[in-house]
């Protein structure tokens, strides 16, 4: 078995390779492509390894390069996505969002359209502009990557189901836990079919319908809910084991808020002894 290259390994190799790229181009004005390209993945690798100062410096850089020597379209939004995922991942939406909305741009006027890519961006802002509570922008993205992937995959696709699922979340996040259902039911449909009915994603979506019965005041419902989720998690004790406490927990927490103590022994103890022999 061939070990994998530790990536300071992976970083100083890269490294040597753009020093030899940045040389190339100073003697030859036409050889850009190999230095856009080893800007590019020593950007990704320190990214890779938590050198976010680096990381933003190179590509940056390559963006500039990029522009100023009229790299192909899909290769400049290639890179904007990638800085984008970076600002996105160190909490910096204000720098994220505007290259999102490039690279997104760009994918979509290619020929053809690489609509994939694009919804897979707008899947990303809309997170931003959920977390950001600007729930219409990010609810018109989300609406967007769910039609394009739809188009793409057909209705039957994890990725359709994660769409789903998301915008799931925002309408609750929003106060629209009915239409939060709807969307839960229809990643629920999905997972089910696609990943099987006792696939962990499918438990989080019996969990997350329980969150909307329960806000929409219907306790039975989001007690039923509970327990499918925690039925699936139990054929997953292996990997789940934590989110299965807290489903157990949010479970219990419902039964004593309507007074079934008796009930709510029930699941303890089911946890209890669940966890213990897995």
């Amino acid at each position: 078995m061939i070990e994998e290259q530790p990536i300071e390994e992976k970083i100083q190799s890269a490294a040597t390779t753009l020093r030899e790229a940045r040389m190339a181009a100073e003697s030859d004005d036409t050889d850009r492509s190999r230095l856009f390209t080893a800007l590019e993945n020593l950007a990704g690798l320190h990214s890779l390894a938590g050198n976010f100062q680096k990381s933003e410096s190179l590509y940056l850089e390559a963006l500039e390069t990029g522009e100023r020597f009229s790299s192909p379209p899909e290769r400049m939004a290639s890179l904007r996505s990638a800085l984008a995922t970076l600002y996105d991942f160190n909490k910096r939406e204000d720098q994220a969002v505007p290259l999102y909305e490039q690279a997104i741009e760009d994918y979509e006027k290619m020929t053809p359209p690489q609509d994939e890519l694009s919804a897979q961006l707008r899947n990303n802002l809309a997170m931003i502009y959920k977390s950001l509570e600007k729930y219409a922008q990010a609810e018109q993205h989300y609406l967007m990557a769910l039609e394009s992937m739809e188009k793409i995959h057909g209705r039957y696709h994890e990725h359709v189901a994660a769409l789903f699922n998301n915008i799931g979340g925002l309408y609750y996040a929003a106060g629209h836990p009915e239409q939060a259902k709807e969307m839960h039911l229809d990643a629920l449909k999905v997972r089910s079919k696609v990943l099987g009915p006792m696939h962990p994603e499918v438990a989080q979506s019996y969990c997350n319908l329980a969150t909307a019965c329960y806000a929409m005041n219907d306790e039975a419902g989001a007690v039923r809910n509970y327990e499918k989720s925690l039925a699936v998690y139990e054929e997953n004790l292996d990997t789940c084991a934590d989110s299965y406490r807290h489903v157990g927990e949010d479970c219990i927490a419902v039964l004593e808020s309507v007074d079934d103590t008796r009930k709510a022994s029930e699941v303890r103890r089911r946890i209890a002894r669940a966890l213990r022999n897995s």
